[in-house]
C-alpha cells in the first residue's frame, strides 16, 4: 500500500523544519567550515558555545538520527559530517548566499535565519505575510536534496522538549 500524496507533503515538511532547526544548521555549517569537531571534553560547547546544552544535545541526536554525521569512537575527531551532511552543508550555504542576493528575511538577517527563510516551504500562511507561493530555488534544491536522501524523509525524527524551544530562537 502506497502513502498519500498528503502524507508524502507532510512527512517533507517534517524533515525540512528538522533540516531547519537552528542548533542543525549551525552544527552541520560549523563541522562543514571548521572541519571534525574533537573529542575533547568543552570542544562542542566551545565551537557552539552560544547554544544552550539542550539545544546542541538535540541537534547532535538530530544529525545522527538524519545520518548527518557520525561519531568516531576513540579518534580524535569525534564528529564528523557523512556525505549526506556534506551535501546539505553545501545546500545551507547556497540557500544563504540566495537570501543575502535578495536581502531576505531582512538586510541584518545572521546566517541561519537567511538558511531558514530560503529553505522554509514560503506559502504565504498565517505568520508568513506577503511570503511567495512559488518555491524558491533553494526550497526547490532543498526537494532534490531529500530525493536523494530518502532516508530524512523516512526518519522519525523524535520531537523532545528541546525541540519546541530549537524551533523558535535562531543562534
Amino acid at each position: 500500500m502506497t502513502a498519500s500524496p498528503r502524507a508524502g507533503i507532510l512527512r517533507e515538511r517534517r524533515a525540512m523544519r528538522a533540516l531547519t532547526l537552528p542548533g542543525l544548521i549551525r552544527l552541520v555549517t560549523e563541522i562543514d567550515d571548521n572541519g571534525p569537531i574533537s573529542r575533547h571534553r568543552g570542544s562542542l560547547q566551545g565551537a557552539l558555545g552560544d547554544l544552550a546544552t539542550g539545544q546542541l544535545r538535540h541537534a547532535i541526536d538530530t544529525a545522527r538520527d538524519l545520518g548527518l554525521i557520525h561519531a568516531r569512537g576513540h579518534a580524535q575527531a569525534r564528529y564528523q559530517l557523512t556525505a549526506s551532511g556534506q551535501d546539505l552543508a553545501e545546500l545551507y550555504d547556497s540557500a544563504a548566499r540566495w537570501a543575502r542576493t535578495r536581502q531576505l528575511p531582512s538586510p541584518a538577517s545572521d546566517f541561519v535565519a537567511r538558511v531558514q527563510y530560503a529553505l522554509q516551504p514560503q506559502d504565504g500562511g498565517p505568520g508568513r505575510p506577503g511570503a511567495a507561493i512559488e518555491p524558491s530555488a533553494p526550497h526547490e534544491a532543498l526537494s532534490e536534496w531529500l530525493t536523494a536522501h530518502p532516508r530524512v524523509l523516512h526518519q522519525d525524527v523524535a520531537r523532545s522538549s528541546h525541540a519546541a524551544q530549537e524551533e523558535g530562537r535562531a543562534a
